[in-house]
């Protein structure tokens, strides 16, 4: 089944600061190339914080400061980071309950490697209707299950997917569901298959 990945779909060109850069120059990158944050590396190009807007307002609203605040007394640490062969699923998921827009990529070593937004994640899950009843079909029904396209009706309307149908197995109708579930774009699956008889599923020979 076709799989997306954040390596696919980040950013490798990256706005990045150093802990000592000046918290007012992190503020003019975050106008200049009109973004809400960005990643803090050390001089190995680990990532060791994200400076957000709201970073910078709390800065700038402190009282006890002394001189001008840099990006490492105003960053959010440690970082939320995924890594390029994360799936974009995750991506999203990490996002949504952590409430951010943006998450820096790195590599196995903590390395600053790419940025993934909000934004090419929605990309992703935006897609035609017509495309995700393509995939459950070919992928799931025809691949998975080794069945005819015409052994599961698929219906799909602002990426909610409803199955209908007959099938053998209750395992049958169990992989249908779980696998349609995983596929990108997909916001629900309503299910309305029916199965002739309890068992886990069996390939065909």
């Amino acid at each position: 089944m076709k799989r997306r990945w954040v390596g696919s779909v980040m950013t490798d060109e990256v706005v990045s600061a150093l802990s000592g850069t000046p918290a007012d120059e992190v503020a003019r990158w975050l106008a200049e190339y009109d973004i809400n944050g960005l990643p803090v590396v050390d001089a190995e190009d680990r990532v060791i914080g994200v400076v957000s807007a709201t970073d910078l307002k709390r800065a700038r609203r402190a009282t006890a400061a002394d001189g001008t605040p840099t990006a490492g007394a105003v960053m959010s640490a440690p970082a939320l980071t995924v890594r390029a062969d994360d799936s974009v699923v995750r991506a999203a998921r990490l996002m949504s309950t952590s409430g951010v827009e943006r998450l820096p990529v790195v590599d196995e070593e903590a390395r600053l490697v790419g940025m993934v937004t909000r934004r090419d994640v929605l990309r992703i899950f935006a897609r035609p209707d017509v495309d995700i009843r393509d995939e459950v079909i070919d992928e799931i029904v025809v691949r998975a299950l080794w069945l005819s396209p015409q052994s599961v009706d698929v219906a799909v309307h602002d990426g909610v997917v409803t199955l209908s149908g007959h099938l053998d197995s209750s395992g049958a109708v169990a992989i249908a569901v779980r696998m349609t579930r995983q596929v990108d774009g997909v916001t629900a699956v309503v299910n309305h298959l029916t199965h002739r008889y309890e068992a886990p599923y069996r390939q065909p020979a």
